[in-house]
């Protein structure tokens, strides 16, 4: 096992010169846990190592070598698709059951079956759903237009499932669920950059295999999974960006004669960092999850942000003298233009189909009543888009009528109420005291994980505070885009499904706070504030029960998430152990 990272990439983007003493504030600061950066080579900061396993472990195992690299060098790719194949399974497995159209299943599931038929949702008649899941055959597509509420490509994505396997509940929940899975490969991958370690990043990978909330989503046919997986793509696509643009920036920098390289401030402020084309797709994914659910835009802005901070950070620590104005003259405008303009063109795009029909909801509004406008010099259909989205932005700030299963943001971190999506009583269970027995699809978190991560979310505030971590950094972006933007809407009728968006962010806190457990192996640069050298026992003492502690807290959460097994997949059981699963009041 291996500690968050390696001690290099620690403080990193501290950006003080190799050797300078602690600023005052800096010392000030000690009293609340922040360390200076160790001194590290300048390359090691901006192009970090990765760390390895001990050969300690191979040795033990008795495994030669040369064997030993080899598998580490198949476990980058190896770990995360072993642990995506056992997400893949649990997501997969009876995925057409409950047998029926559950929660909004009802509309998403059936405005995809008409679009990708007729390119325009239509007008479903009421209590259509039964008859679907009888003979969905017999029931033919309205053409009379929709009012739908979000853009469409989530419900493309939908229907693409249900044009492989019909207009079915397996269907209709197939691609989302080939998502769900895909992303869990994704966090391993990016857990394995952003930790500089494939075992952390499998275990991130892991974490979000067994989380409940993701886990419904995978099998459920509504659209914030979809968005879920876009921005999880579109950080991975940063991440990668600015691991590159650092490397290209370390190998522009002047070498000593002793071979170290050195910072220099003239390249630092003046070094363009040429083509980003990860930052590009990211671009496009921020411009696809926003064509799913319109709460894709907050994303866009916070990733904006965060990618050109990076480049700020990235030039200082190369020798910038004044890093803000060298992003200002030569990365604000390629990131604006990267991301911005891509993501809004990705978005009318995915329009297409309606804008090639003269049949979708208010597709002909600019040639009847909006005809005579100021602005009749734009396309007919740009019009038209534009007022159909502010009837929408109208209907969903205007979203007050309660719900049975609506919370507020601030207690879905603790699980306050989850939403049930599906539930089936049955009389006559022998098994039960009260004799029935129910089925329900609960929307909800792992119990132990989201709980944890509650912590997991204070370390990591704290490691960006007081560590300088940018890795901590990125982590409380990611849980503030998807998370914070839903605080402006307190009054709106919002749910606690829609934290999936940041679910692995969770994840990925909850790692970075298990590694900080474990602790750095010794030998590996590990700071002397901490004792964990090679010559140092109590280091090894110390790493022992970390992981030992570490490793408890993994199998409690894959236990939770076994126990809650029924919950999350419509198993009937008996009412006694249906209720014993109800640890909140507010679950029921």
């Amino acid at each position: 096992m291996t500690s968050t990272a390696p001690e290099t990439q620690r403080g990193q983007d501290a950006g003080d010169p190799l050797g300078e003493q602690p600023t005052s504030w800096q010392r000030r600061l000690r009293r609340f846990g922040h360390v200076p950066r160790p001194e590290t080579s300048l390359r090691d900061r901006l192009d970090p190592p990765w760390t390895r396993p001990g050969r300690q472990v191979w040795s033990v195992l008795a495994i030669p070598p040369h064997v030993a690299d080899r598998m580490v060098r198949w476990s980058a790719w190896g770990g995360p698709l072993l642990v995506t194949l056992v997400a893949g399974l649990l997501r997969f497995w009876r995925l057409d059951q409950p047998n029926a159209v559950i929660f909004d299943e009802t509309y998403y599931a059936k405005d995809a079956w008409a679009l990708v038929n007729q390119g325009y949702e239509g007008s479903w008649p009421k209590d259509v759903d039964k008859l679907i899941l009888k003979d969905p055959s017999s029931v033919p597509i309205p053409t009379d237009p929709g009012y739908v509420v979000h853009p469409p490509v989530g419900k493309w994505i939908i229907g693409f499932g249900e044009q492989l396997f019909g207009f079915t509940p397996f269907g209709w929940r197939f691609m989302v669920a080939v998502l769900g899975t895909i992303s869990v490969l994704l966090l391993c991958r990016i857990g394995r950059r952003l930790f500089r370690s494939t075992f952390l990043g499998c275990l991130a990978g892991l974490l979000l295999a067994v989380d409940g909330l993701h886990f419904v989503m995978s099998r459920t046919a509504l659209l914030d999974l979809i968005v879920m997986f876009f921005v999880l793509a579109a950080f991975g696509c940063l991440v990668v960006d600015r691991d590159r643009s650092r490397r290209r920036l370390a190998d522009a920098l002047p070498v000593d004669e002793e071979g170290v390289l050195r910072p220099d401030a003239r390249i630092a402020e003046t070094l363009r960092l040429g083509w980003r084309p990860w930052r590009l797709a990211a671009g496009v994914m921020l411009g696809l999850a926003f064509a799913t659910k319109w709460n894709g835009l907050y994303v866009l802005a916070a990733f904006g942000l965060m990618t050109v901070l990076w480049d700020v950070g990235a030039r200082r620590t190369a020798g910038a003298a004044r890093p803000y104005m060298a992003v200002l003259r030569r990365d604000l405008v390629p990131a604006f233009f990267s991301t911005v303009p891509v993501a809004i063109v990705t978005y009318i795009v995915s329009w297409t189909g309606w804008i090639v029909t003269d049949k979708g909801y208010y597709r002909n509004w600019a040639a009847t009543e909006g005809k005579g406008s100021s602005w009749s010099w734009l396309p007919d259909w740009l019009r038209s888009l534009w007022h159909y989205e502010n009837q929408v932005y109208d209907f969903h700030v205007g979203l007050t009528s309660g719900h049975t299963y609506e919370s507020n943001p601030w207690s879905w971190l603790v699980l306050g109420r989850p939403v049930s999506y599906f539930y089936e009583e049955q009389a006559g269970c022998k098994e039960s005291s009260t004799g029935k027995c129910a089925a329900e699809v609960l929307a909800i978190g792992t119990p132990l994980l989201w709980w944890l991560a509650c912590f997991a979310l204070a370390y990591v505030v704290w490691r960006w505070l007081f560590r300088r971590d940018w890795r901590a950094g990125a982590i409380a972006c990611g849980v503030a885009a998807g998370w914070v933007p839903w605080f402006f809407y307190q009054e709106r009728t919002i749910f606690l499904f829609y934290a999936v968006v940041f679910v692995p962010f969770l994840c990925l806190a909850v790692t970075m706070l298990l590694g900080a457990i474990v602790g750095p192996a010794a030998g590996t640069g590990a700071r002397a504030d901490l004792g964990l050298t090679s010559k140092d026992p109590t280091g090894e003492r110390r790493r022992t029960l970390g992981a030992i502690a570490a490793g408890v807290l993994v199998l409690l959460i894959i236990w939770n998430f076994i126990y809650f097994w029924p919950l999350y997949t419509g198993t009937s059981i008996p009412e006694d152990l249906w209720r014993d699963r109800m640890w909140l009041d507010t679950w029921v």
